[in-house]
């Protein structure tokens, strides 16, 4: 073969596979999957996608989900203050937050938390035992994530009946589903690149973060590996504390919340073998945070958490040349986590209790073709997951529970039909069988003796939707679903002190299966001048499982809770079930209303609400309260000036033992934000994001009903936020 040959054979080679690196990198949008907030398997309709993919400022409303979808790309996240996704999310019509401490500030969706909200990364559980305890942090940083999806309805069934709240889904290029190549490259003779860097100070804290974020692209391989970190002091408090005692500022002066200062950093490294039909890539993650836990006694005992959590994960998807199955894709994680509580207890600083969670997830699911009914378009997707999770939390004054196990299988379907371009029908459904095995003590015999215990349950869950199209732009949407839970491990065998929630928590091993049946109806626009969208929901809880304050009070063991025992200075909470009702809604709308100097001036606005009660009439703990806001806005293509204001009001629907009332509050918020790409010179960078946000402006006395710290703890005072980041 003569030179000339050779080479016009690799140019001919070269040119031939030239359209891999774009394949591979629009793998989504030629095969829309069944996915959270992504678009219908049947259709993806021009304006939700271009909607969810616009610039800075403009609100995304998903037209193409059979529920709510909240979405929060990467201009939003680098926008909003805070450590945690409880910060990211907290304000969002129907989410709000923890507020536990500045690492430990987990979402809560229309006033559900902990095992009933699944937060997960990239389709993997965050495993770490947040859900657990209001102390505990999620192991995810914000300065990793590029897009957030909170999605309540038919979808989450895909995820698990622990989803029976909604999903929180963190999404990045941690596993890389495509080459990193821009318009015009290839990856084929040299290495293609894109490199970020993530920087931000915050005044309320002497907050400083910071990342780094790599992708390469060599052939058929891409590359990614990310680091960050950060740390803060303890934050100022407002002038104006209410309910609080002089450790955290005496009323009128203000001061620093004592022991509210963080530490995290973390890092992960990943790669994925891309080619013309699929990719599969693995991932090693590793998150370290030390924060502290604000409070009276808190303070005094120089309480903290000492995190560490190591994961491998990996993704995968194959597209076979099939005429039964478009796509099959597989979902899997390996955790390792613990986190350490320390203090000042008795004279001995050290580790007073420990938390550990070894935690193995896979799911795997296949795409089948659309099959075409005389009546509509069927597309069907089915999958199956499993999980194993054990848990230990010894401690100094004894284990709150004894290690415990779970294991499950589950097996779902989804079942959508095209009746026409503009009605669409979906039909869920997932069976699940659970094992969770543990010891707890006998109460009514001998305290000191424990008993084992092996429970299963088979939860059942099914759903329906509707979309349909309107005049004017506007879907409307209507989902009906029955969602069965079964109670984790700490629920069934607690026995120990909860420090989090100054409660001595008891399981009950006779728990039954908690069921939710949900109504929700929607109306959604998310294209021209006002875009909006409008949702009610009822929701009823079969068994609803809570920790029931007695009104007794334990010691640091077992045999002090019973009823010949002194008692102790936390409270008695039993693991409980009772029937409760969920009632609400949420409204958010923008409006483009005249353009102004070569942008567009707008307004926007937004409100939520949830009343829960029990069946009695009582009320359901910890509720988040009414919220209204509003705003106005200016915006172009490369710039965003916005100011708003966010009324919370009183909540005094409170629970009749251990909580209080809690006043009302305005948190106005205002930023200006700058992001442009960058002309080629000698400066590296090809695109920056630049901006200063400022958050409770009028250092307002903020406390949140939904914490369990709110009258001992204020929230941050007035902040503001200075962040660049560059593309390279």
């Amino acid at each position: 073969m003569t030179r000339h040959s050779f080479r016009s054979r690799l140019l001919g080679c070269c040119a031939a596979a030239l359209p891999l690196a774009a394949e591979s990198a629009l793998a989504q949008e030629t095969l829309p999957e069944i996915e959270i907030a992504a678009a219908s398997p049947i259709a993806r309709r021009a304006p939700a996608q271009k909607n969810k993919d616009a610039g800075p400022g403009v609100l995304k409303i998903v037209t193409d989900q059979f529920a709510t979808t909240t979405v929060v790309g990467i201009d939003e996240i680098r926008r909003s203050p805070g450590a945690t996704l409880g910060d990211v999310l907290n304000g969002k019509p129907g989410i709000s937050s923890s507020s536990f401490a500045p690492g430990a500030n987990r979402p809560i969706l229309r006033g559900l938390d902990n095992y009933r909200v699944r937060v997960q990364e990239n389709g993997i559980g965050a495993s770490g035992v947040s859900e657990l305890g209001e102390d505990h942090g999620v192991p995810l940083d914000p300065l990793a994530i590029g897009r957030v999806e909170v999605v309540r309805g038919p979808a989450t069934l895909r995820w698990g009946s622990q989803a029976i709240g909604g999903v929180i889904d963190a999404s990045n290029d941690r596993i890389p589903t495509a080459l990193p190549c821009r318009e015009g490259q290839t990856s084929l003779l040299a290495p293609c690149m894109r490199a970020e860097t993530r920087s931000a100070v915050s005044t309320v804290d002497a907050g400083l973060e910071q990342a780094a974020l790599v992708d390469v692209g060599q052939g058929n391989f891409a590359f990614h590996a990310d680091a960050h970190g950060r740390r803060t002091s303890n934050y100022a408090i407002p002038a104006y504390p209410y309910l609080s005692p002089p450790e955290t500022g005496a009323p009128g002066v203000g001061g620093r919340q004592p022991n509210s200062w963080l530490r995290s950093s973390g890092w992960s490294a990943g790669g994925s073998y891309i080619f013309d039909r699929g990719f599969f890539g693995v991932a090693v993650t590793r998150f370290e945070s030390v924060y502290r836990i604000p409070g009276v006694e808190a303070s005094d005992t120089r309480t903290r958490i000492d995190m560490r959590q190591t994961k491998v994960t990996g993704r995968g998807e194959y597209r076979p040349l099939s005429s039964f199955v478009d796509a099959i894709r597989l979902y899997a994680g390996v955790t390792d986590y613990q986190h350490h509580e320390l203090g000042d207890e008795g004279g001995f600083d050290g580790i007073q209790q420990t938390f550990a969670n070894q935690e193995q997830e896979g799911r795997i699911e296949a795409q089948l073709k659309p099959f075409e009914l005389g009546f509509g378009r069927l597309v069907n997707a089915v999958g199956v997951q499993g999980s194993h999770q054990r848990l230990i939390a010894p401690g100094v004054d004894g284990a709150l529970f004894d290690p415990t196990e779970s294991r499950s299988i589950a097996f779902y379907s989804f079942n959508e039909l095209a009746l026409s371009t503009a009605t669409r029908l979906q039909l869920a459904g997932r069976i699940e069988q659970v094992e969770t095995s543990g010891k707890t003590p006998n109460l009514f015999v001998d305290p000191s003796l424990s008993i084992g215990y092996q429970r299963n349950f088979a939860p059942k869950s099914l759903s329906f939707g509707l979309l349909h199209d309107l005049p004017f732009a506007l879907t409307a949407s209507l989902t009906a679903s029955h969602v069965e839970r079964a109670p984790r491990g700490p629920e069934l065998f607690s026995h120990g002190v909860h420090d989090a929630t100054g409660t001595f928590d008891i399981g009950n091993p006779n728990l039954s299966i908690e069921s939710a049946q949900t109504v929700e109806a929607g109306l959604r626009r998310a294209e021209g001048p006002l875009r909006f969208e409008a949702t009610v929901f009822y929701t009823h809880f079969n068994g609803f499982i809570y920790r029931r304050l007695t009104g007794e009070s334990c010691d640091g063991d077992i045999e002090s809770c019973t009823p010949s025992g002194a008692g102790g200075d936390v409270h008695q909470a039993v693991y409980s079930q009772r029937d409760a009702n969920f009632v609400g809604g949420e409204f958010q709308s923008q409006w483009d209303a005249a353009a102004l100097m070569g942008g567009v001036f707008g307004v926007e606005n937004q409100l939520d609400v949830v009343r829960a009660t029990f069946t009695d009439g009582t009320n359901v703990p910890r509720i988040p309260p009414v919220r209204v806001g509003g705003g106005i806005f200016w915006r172009d293509s490369s710039w965003l000036a916005r100011i708003n204001v966010l009324h919370a009001f009183a909540q005094n629907h409170v629970a009749p033992i251990a909580e209080t009332p809690t006043k009302d509050y305005n948190r106005l918020r205002a930023e200006i934000s700058y992001r442009a790409e960058l002309p080629a010179s000698g400066f590296p960078a090809r695109e920056i994001r630049v901006g200063v946000i400022g958050d409770n402006l009028l250092n307002a006395d903020i406390r949140n009903s939904v914490s369990y710290k709110k009258d001992e703890v204020p929230m941050a005072g007035a902040n503001a936020r200075l962040f660049v980041d560059f593309v390279f």
